[in-house]
């Protein structure tokens, strides 16, 4: 299916990552890819081991928050690929404070730190990347269903997720109005269990609770491939008239209100 196209995957941390899982789905269907990591030792040892699989074509440092390493980034993406077809972006991160207090308690460092990772990175590394991106290009994102409703402990994170969702629709007006087409989507996952998700809480919990209540079986086994396939259609051309979507993937949990 993706015989012949390259795509650059940033936020991967280890193997339980949903960006891990969207490149396994890449990697399957014949694309090659490079890899963003924090800066330093231990985050660059780590996605090493997770992406060794996949037969990365380059690994670059690559701190989000910051203007000249997020150029650094395309550069090597320059380098080794040229062009590219596809944009990954699994990257959220708020302070652990954020989910430990209450809402009204969030600092106002707290806000912008969360902010500027969560959301405002995608609205970078799109832009940084369009002139490296071939027509037809596709960019996905990851969210959670928090972006619209209450969910205990989210917090400030809710918020950074409803600025991802908003962003992507700009986005996708903008680039889809581009000579190159590019389309910009995100994935709404269910509660899966990633170290990220670990940061937020009882995330056992929730998991029951999304057994207890979403239309189709979702548990911690299957559940983050569905989001790895997911994302492989809006990556794919079989999206090709898809854009500015928030895809829910979460065994049918937003549905249900009971």
């Amino acid at each position: 299916m993706l015989h012949g196209k390259k795509a650059f995957v940033f936020g991967i941390l280890n193997d339980y990552s949903l960006g891990w899982h969207i490149a396994r789905e890449l990697h399957q269907q014949g694309c090659e890819m490079g890899f963003s990591h924090m800066p330093g030792e231990k985050f660059e040892r780590r996605v090493v081991k997770a992406v060794e699989p996949f037969k990365p074509r380059f690994l670059t440092p690559c701190d989000v928050t910051k203007d000249e390493d997020i150029a650094s980034a395309f550069k090597a993406a320059s380098d080794n690929f040229g062009t590219f077809d596809l944009l990954v972006h699994s990257l959220a991160f708020a302070p652990a404070e954020v989910f430990a207090n209450p809402f009204i308690e969030t600092t106002r460092a707290a806000w912008q730190t969360a902010l500027d990772v969560s959301a405002y990175s995608l609205v970078a590394l799109a832009r940084a990347a369009l002139p490296l991106m071939n027509p037809g290009g596709s960019i996905v994102t990851l969210s959670y269903f928090a972006a619209e409703k209450y969910i205990p402990n989210y917090n400030m994170m809710a918020v950074a997720k409803a600025a991802l969702e908003c962003s992507v629709r700009y986005l996708a007006a903008e680039l889809g109005r581009h000579e190159k087409h590019i389309r910009v989507n995100a994935v709404s996952a269910g509660a899966v269990k990633t170290l990220a998700a670990k940061g937020t809480g009882d995330i056992d919990r929730m998991i029951e609770h999304y057994q207890q209540k979403s239309p189709l079986p979702w548990g911690e086994n299957d559940s983050a491939t569905y989001v790895g396939k997911s994302a492989l259609y809006l990556l794919s051309d079989m999206a090709s008239g898809v854009t500015g979507e928030i895809h829910y993937v979460d065994g049918g949990y937003n549905t249900v209100g009971w």
